[in-house]
């Protein structure tokens, strides 16, 4: 299939100063994540752990990845040692398993708090009154966190063509967002808001997203017969 060049020098367009662009790269093969890489892209997003680490093996080693999959707390170990950014931290046991992987590698790991935005029971995350009780958590245990930062929030909008609807999720995710933004600890700086994928991600910037995380546009849809 390969990518979509000219798809992905639009979006770059598109997003320019507003966001940073993911490029969402699940069960693509190495080589159009490095076509991509030889194009200027260096933030590419995977959902499984093991291809996660098979990839970070065969490609460039600037390359930040992004874990933006449902993470297993019994896989953390395996992308601790590289990974860039941690998108769908949903619970506070798995914030407590990157700290203490990071912290066997002498590493600090930036996370981003998923929250649940969208109608679908489906979709994992936190709703408003379990992030305040998880920010109470990691300022009241400071001491304990010495090696992640949440700097940010990730949430998905329903799987809608209700545009209304989308947008509004979007717009109480950035509600939500500006509100925790102003508490800020040495563990816990929101800067990021990681919101929009392939279909709804134009809505998303204008909503206040400053990173879209965006596959099948740039790679074609997915395969998952590999």
């Amino acid at each position: 299939m390969g990518i979509n060049i000219e798809k992905y020098n639009t979006i770059i367009e598109e997003l320019k100063s507003k966001a940073t662009l993911v490029a969402v790269s699940k069960t693509k093969p190495a080589e159009d994540i490095q076509a991509l890489y030889d194009l200027g892209q260096r933030n590419f997003g995977e959902n499984y752990v093991q291809e996660l680490v098979e990839k970070e093996a065969l490609l460039p080693k600037d390359i930040r990845w992004h874990f933006i999959g449902h993470l297993q707390s019994n896989k953390v170990k395996y992308i601790a040692p590289f990974v860039h950014l941690i998108h769908g931290v949903d619970s506070f046991n798995l914030l407590k398993e990157i700290n203490k992987q990071a912290l066997k590698n002498n590493r600090v790991i930036n996370c981003l708090l998923q929250i649940h935005i969208a109608k679908e029971e489906t979709k994992f995350g936190f709703d408003e009154n379990e992030l305040q009780e998880i920010i109470t958590q990691i300022k009241s245990e400071l001491h304990e966190f010495k090696n992640i930062k949440v700097i940010g929030l990730m949430g998905m909008a329903s799987f809608s063509d209700n545009n209304d609807l989308i947008r509004s999720e979007f717009k109480n995710l950035k509600k939500i967002f500006d509100i925790n933004a102003q508490l800020s600890t040495i563990n816990f700086q929101l800067s990021t808001l990681s919101m929009g994928m392939s279909g709804d991600y134009k809505i998303a910037i204008e909503e206040g997203s400053n990173m879209a995380r965006i596959g099948s546009l740039l790679f074609g849809e997915r395969n998952y017969n590999h």
